[in-house]
């Protein structure tokens, strides 16, 4: 091989290494850090970047995006000096490469620890109840405090969620009872407000059936009292209109007093002061009739003033009319009598 040629070769490899050592290129959402004879030098953005061969180094490749960080579950005290297990779950960005390089040797084991202490503050404020219950406020306080601390480390923490709070087993037991208490409870007031609902409707049903009954009741009187009524005044103007008989009258009377005693109820009926006088009035017109009965006119028309006249005394002889029997004799003579008159 020609001398001149291995020389030649030597030079392009080398010039070769030289352009390969020089250029850099960087991934999208990654920083590179150089450093120059051991000094930083500046950080490499995305893209193709030049650096000097030899002086220059990559001494650290850090990732921009956001990242999540979960650490272990940290047992924590509360303010009730319970021991519960918190497992908590980190969302954080860098944002200032050169000092999360150079102003703290592990930043994610320096925001576990920080994340600890911070929480063992936060919690340690706050009873079980409040640790159950209040989650946005712990995660709020806890990305306060790393926000602030983890700020210089070049690092911004944008969220802070926990995602479990274990309590000890006993405290599970009584806070499992506790809810089967409470559900049992609403239960049993659904039940109770459901049945006092539903007697609630059935009384304001039975008022409504009772209220409807009486009114159909009260209907149902007022219409066979204006029938009856209509009934009474359409007699009284048939026997004023005809100009009825007296005897024909009492007759009808006496008709009517032997349905007074058929009631189960009466025990005594009274009878009153017209009683004699239709008997005698009925009695007088049919006597009359069998012995006189080719008299004239004239001696009827005296026999019916004569009976008028016993009717207008009787009227006023109606006042302290005698109580007897319905079986008695009186009642069965005046049945009778009307019997015979007819």
């Amino acid at each position: 091989m020609d001398p001149v040629v291995i020389p030649i070769l030597v030079a392009a490899l080398v010039v070769v290494f030289l352009v390969a050592a020089t250029v850099r290129i960087v991934p999208q959402a990654r920083r590179y850090n150089i450093e120059r004879f051991g000094r930083y030098r500046r950080t490499l953005q995305p893209g193709l970047n030049f650096v000097l061969p030899v002086a220059d180094r990559v001494n650290t490749k850090l990732d921009v995006r956001e990242q999540v960080y979960s650490s272990d579950p940290k047992p924590v005290i509360t303010e009730d000096n319970l021991v519960v297990n918190i497992d908590t779950v980190l969302y954080y960005q860098i944002t200032d490469p050169r000092a999360a390089a150079y102003e703290v040797a592990d930043y994610l084991q320096a925001i576990d620890q920080l994340t600890v202490t911070t929480l063992r503050n936060v919690i340690g404020s706050m009873d079980l109840e409040a640790t159950l219950t209040s989650r946005e406020e712990i995660n709020a306080r806890l990305r306060a405090v790393l926000d602030d601390a983890t700020g210089k480390w070049g690092i911004r923490v944008n969220r802070v969620e926990i995602k479990a709070i274990d309590p000890p087993n006993t405290i599970k037991e009584a806070m499992e009872k506790q809810m089967r208490a409470e559900r049992d409870k609403r239960a049993a007031i659904l039940h109770a407000e459901g049945e006092r609902q539903a007697k609630i409707l059935t009384a304001e049903g039975t008022k409504q059936k009772d209220i409807l009954e009486a009114q159909g009741t009260q209907q149902a009187m007022i219409l066979r009292a204006d029938g009856e009524s209509k009934a009474v005044e359409l007699v009284f103007q048939a026997v004023h209109r005809n100009n009825a008989d007296a005897k024909v009258l009492a007759y009808k009377y006496l008709e009517t007093l032997p349905h007074l005693a058929q009631s189960d109820n009466n025990t005594f009926w009274v009878i009153p002061g017209e009683l004699t006088e239709a008997i005698r009035t009925v009695t007088t017109a049919f006597g009359d009739q069998s012995a006189g009965a080719g008299a004239g006119p004239s001696v009827s028309a005296e026999r019916e003033d004569a009976a008028a006249a016993d009717v207008a005394d009787s009227d006023k002889d109606s006042v302290g009319a005698p109580e007897i029997e319905p079986n008695s004799t009186l009642a069965l003579d005046a049945v009778a009598a009307a019997d015979e008159a007819a």
